[in-house]
């Protein structure tokens, strides 16, 4: 494995380590292509010692519900199963992450954690805990992005045209074939066993959002789907990928997201494969280039989900155009029910509330009349967050707050000529998008979903 992929969090005491090494699964669930886990083996391997897996679940997490826990839990369950072939036992953790976790590495006389990486504020703060917490050595891998996100760049890039260059540079150091994963020959026994079932049916979070049944979670299910759009799919992508009418996309975002399946082994695959070449190169723009460009932003830009975080240009142009008048004013609770006077947007709210899940084209068109209907941006912010995390299983992730903020605030993005309420932040309008897709066919579709 390239070393560039991990970093120390803390040196720690004993650099030897005597405990077992336990790999803190958090954003990569998954048991292959997963090199925080390859990470963790390797240093188990090399000091001749017992490994295993924990994931640590907290109750609440940035609004998710029963949809996004259902979805979650399923996979571990699979994760645990491929591990125990692997001869590493598994253990679901249940409350504050940082607490749980210390806790654990105290009573079995851990040497060693190694955690995969998150660019959100909360898991960087779980991590701080534990560090705290803890005296053994603690190492951070990045296994969600082809490139590590401090290896990518070491700022916040401005748009996509200045870190393009960079990933580009540093893929062929990167993008290599993953190691399998090996039988572990040193047993571990800890008797932490959990009913993964079980918890699902305990767990008191929010169930009025319910699971979705069109996606299976897990490895085996992401694997088939990439199949699926390999085949099917690709070759058409760069010209089908903006119409939501047509099912046109990879549908490979809640797998992504929940890392049942690696960004890395979609790239390679994309890569080899026989596809139109003008759809490899767009499919690996959003795929690497752009989901990366998230991950840098939240990284290096404190309050990556707020006003703040927005480019100088377009917090004053918003700010200027805060008093216009709107033509439609509509509350939280209206823009939830999908009550507006725009049925291309209300088909959205609805597809997103039924399947957890909105095309990429209509989720900018969404989010920026969120910004034109209410009553300023600040409020169309917190609004497009809060029901992208309810409903989406893609929901609490840096490609959603960037998608957001470029959608309202300009991120990423440049200045365009001004109108109303948006200033100089860019305007997609009901008759554009009708230009680009069939309206009536898509609006059509959501309805028949009930």
């Amino acid at each position: 494995m390239n070393p560039d992929r991990a970093r120390v969090l803390k040196e720690g005491r004993d650099g030897d380590g005597k405990g077992p090494v336990v790999y803190w699964m958090s954003r990569d669930q998954r048991a292959e292509d997963n090199w925080a886990l390859i990470f963790a083996q390797e240093l188990a391997l090399k000091r001749g010692l017992p490994l295993g897996v924990i994931f640590s679940l907290a109750d609440e997490f940035l609004g998710a519900a029963m949809r996004q826990y259902g979805f979650m839990l399923r996979g571990l369950r699979e994760v645990e199963e491929a591990l125990a072939k692997k001869n590493i036992p598994f253990a679901l953790l249940r409350g504050d992450p940082s607490e749980m976790v210390s806790n654990f590495a105290e009573e079995h006389e851990v040497g060693a954690i190694v955690t995969d990486f998150s660019p959100l504020a909360t898991k960087r703060f779980w991590n701080e805990e534990v560090v705290q917490r803890l005296s053994i050595p603690v190492y951070e891998v990045d296994a969600h992005n082809v490139v590590p996100c401090w290896r990518a760049s070491s700022k916040q890039e401005y748009a996509a045209r200045t870190f393009r260059p960079r990933i580009k540079r540093l893929l062929p150091e990167f993008c290599e074939e993953f190691p399998g994963l090996k039988v572990h020959p040193h047993p571990w026994d800890h008797g932490d066993g959990t009913d993964l079932d079980r918890v699902r049916r305990d767990l008191s979070v929010d169930r009025s959002v319910p699971e979705v049944g069109w996606i299976k979670p897990g490895e085996t299910a992401a694997k088939e789907a990439l199949r699926r759009f390999l085949r099917d799919k690709l070759s058409a992508y760069d010209r089908d990928r903006n119409d939501p009418a047509i099912d046109g996309q990879s549908n490979l975002s809640p797998y992504l997201h929940f890392g049942m399946i690696s960004a890395q082994r979609v790239a390679l695959e994309v890569a080899r494969s026989d596809a139109n070449p003008n759809s490899k190169v767009a499919f690996l723009e959003e795929l690497v280039v752009r989901r990366e460009l998230s991950d840098n932003f939240c990284f290096y830009r404190p309050g990556y989900d707020s006003f703040e975080a927005f480019p100088n240009w377009a917090k004053k142009t918003l700010n200027d155009h805060q008093s216009d008048p709107r033509e439609y004013l509509y509350d939280q609770n209206e823009l939830e029910r999908a009550e507006t006077h725009d049925d291309l947007w209300n088909a959205a709210q609805r597809e997103m509330v039924l399947r957890g899940k909105m095309h990429g084209y209509l989720r900018m068109y969404w989010a920026k009349k969120i910004l034109e209907w209410t009553q300023s941006p600040e409020d169309a912010l917190r609004i497009a967050i809060s029901l992208n995390d309810r409903y989406e299983l893609d929901g609490r992730d840096p490609n959603g707050y960037v998608g957001v903020a470029w959608s309202i605030g300009g991120v990423h993005d440049r200045a365009w000529g001004g109108r109303e309420v948006f200033g100089k932040v860019r305007y997609m309008s009901r008759r554009g998008a009708g230009s680009k897709f069939d309206v009536r066919a898509y609006v059509e579709r959501v309805a028949s979903l009930g």
